[in-house]
């Protein structure tokens, strides 16, 4: 079963307020050593996310009405804003709970963002954070619970096919399999069954098939 992000997500997440001021940003980031934090209204829904960036460019133009200096609109207001509500980045790039580890990975991916914060349904309440090591520590699950699990919950439940007509070797998260299957699709389905069990690296195909 593919472990979800409400199975790696930190629960105990630091949060700023809408009004909460620049130092006191600062302040938070320098003493929690986050380099970015989730930005909640006033019934604890995100909002936005103010980071590191985001503070630096008051450091970097402390002057942002000067004609030319800053060329985006965005990094005008941000120069002059005083608190979170006026520095973050919004809207922010939020998941629920139930998606799985790969979806979470996918949007990290292609938003570009190291961290998700994790909202409940469509209130869009704070419960939790997950970060780009949190999804990454899937990768930490021993060979042999790997192999298990292709063995029972790939090859026998999902597929209905005898576990022990087939052999399943893990070797640091690349998964070999070997047996007999009764067509092409079934095998390609097969592998790409065994590649989203949690921990799996790579997945080489050494099953016999009629091939086309």
């Amino acid at each position: 079963m593919a472990t979800r992000v409400e199975d790696v997500m930190t629960r105990n997440v630091v949060s700023l307020r809408k009004n909460a001021h620049y130092k006191e940003i600062v302040q938070v980031m320098r003493n929690r050593s986050f380099s970015a934090f989730p930005v909640l209204d006033d019934h604890d829904r995100v909002i936005g996310i103010v980071s590191e960036d985001d503070l630096l460019v008051k450091e970097a133009y402390p002057a942002p009405r000067r004609a030319g200096v800053l060329s985006r609109h965005g990094d005008r207001a941000k120069a002059g804003g005083l608190c979170a509500a006026e520095l973050m980045h919004r809207p922010a790039i939020t998941i629920s709970p139930d998606a799985t580890v790969a979806e979470a990975a996918r949007l990290m991916h292609t938003r570009h963002v190291k961290r998700l914060p994790v909202v409940d349904g469509p209130t869009r309440r704070l419960i939790g954070i997950v970060s780009r090591a949190d999804l990454l520590g899937v990768y930490d699950r021993p060979d042999e619970d790997i192999t298990k699990d292709v063995l029972e919950q790939v090859i026998e439940a999902e597929f209905v096919l005898d576990r022990l007509a087939f052999e399943v070797t893990v070797s640091d998260g690349v998964v070999t399999v070997s047996g007999p299957v009764h067509s092409e699709p079934v095998a390609l389905s097969l592998l790409a069954a065994v590649r989203e069990v949690d921990g799996v690296v790579a997945v080489r195909d050494r099953l016999s098939y009629p091939r086309r």
